[in-house]
């Protein structure tokens, strides 16, 4: 029995030469077996610390781009105005999905896990993303029980990286209050121009679709020319393109376009 003795085994180990090809195998696996445990509880250990970053400074983007809408200080400060509210929505249905929590649930993760994720037709993915999560947040301003802004997380292919963005419309469901940009990989001094202020200040006040219905609103190459129409940045005709693409799908039936749909008829 002693033979299996792990200390015996041990100090019979110690004891052979240092050049020895044994020992040297042992001891090296055994080195990177300890440091591979360590790396993993490490990054499991940190990673909800990581989310949580990540998640702060998408809200921290979300909420300066609220606070910089024409009117949004008033409506905030003034009495009778709800804190912003969550809500998770059903992207099939645009109802509620009152049986998750919003504050929990993790879009992302979602859209990129084959158990859970939806996969989008070829034909209906002018965004370019393959596949989302079945359920999507939505951020919801009220006063009193009138419903004032209505901010939507969007995102879609650009030139060379996933755009990732919030839109922010009016009660109407259809003017656009706001469009910010939080997380994107475009060429730098060209289609990352999608992060400017200036080009996020040309958004407020268009339109998303005509009285048909029909979703318009599009990133044109030079100088806009309608209510539906978005100026273009010189040499990022393809980041323009992009956007587009992310806010027509997103508006569009395979997004948010049954929620919307309830908005404009009153069910929200």
């Amino acid at each position: 029995m002693s033979d299996l003795n792990p200390f015996k085994w041990w100090q019979r180990l110690l004891a052979r030469p240092n050049d020895d090809l044994l020992k040297t195998l042992i001891v090296a696996f055994l080195v990177a077996f300890t440091a591979s445990i360590f790396v993993s509880l490490a990054a499991v250990y940190l990673r909800p610390f990581h989310v949580a970053n990540l998640e702060q400074e998408r809200q921290a983007r979300m909420a300066a781009m609220i606070a910089t809408l024409p009117g949004m200080e008033d409506i905030l400060s003034s009495s009778g105005v709800d804190a912003m509210e969550v809500h998770l929505v059903d992207l099939s249905t645009g109802a509620f999905a009152t049986h998750l929590d919003a504050g929990t649930y993790d879009q992302r993760a979602a859209a990129g896990d084959p158990e859970t994720n939806v996969e989008i037709p070829s034909d209906a993915d002018v965004a370019g993303i393959k596949q989302r999560a079945p359920y999507a947040p939505v951020f919801i301003l009220r006063k009193d029980d009138d419903v004032h802004l209505i901010v939507l997380p969007v995102r879609g292919v650009g030139y060379q990286s996933m755009i990732y963005a919030y839109l922010a419309l009016n009660a109407d469901g259809n003017t656009i209050a706001g469009l910010t940009v939080y997380e994107q990989g475009e060429t730098p001094g060209i289609g990352a121009r999608v992060l400017e202020p200036a080009w996020q200040a040309l958004w407020p006040g268009k339109q998303v679709a005509d009285e048909s219905g029909a979703v318009q609103i599009t990133v044109v190459r030079g100088e806009a020319t309608s209510p539906f129409e978005v100026d273009g940045i010189s040499g990022a005709t393809r980041t323009g393109n992009g956007v587009s693409n992310m806010l027509h799908f997103w508006l569009g039936d395979f997004g948010f376009g049954p929620f919307l749909e309830r908005l404009r008829e009153g069910e929200i």
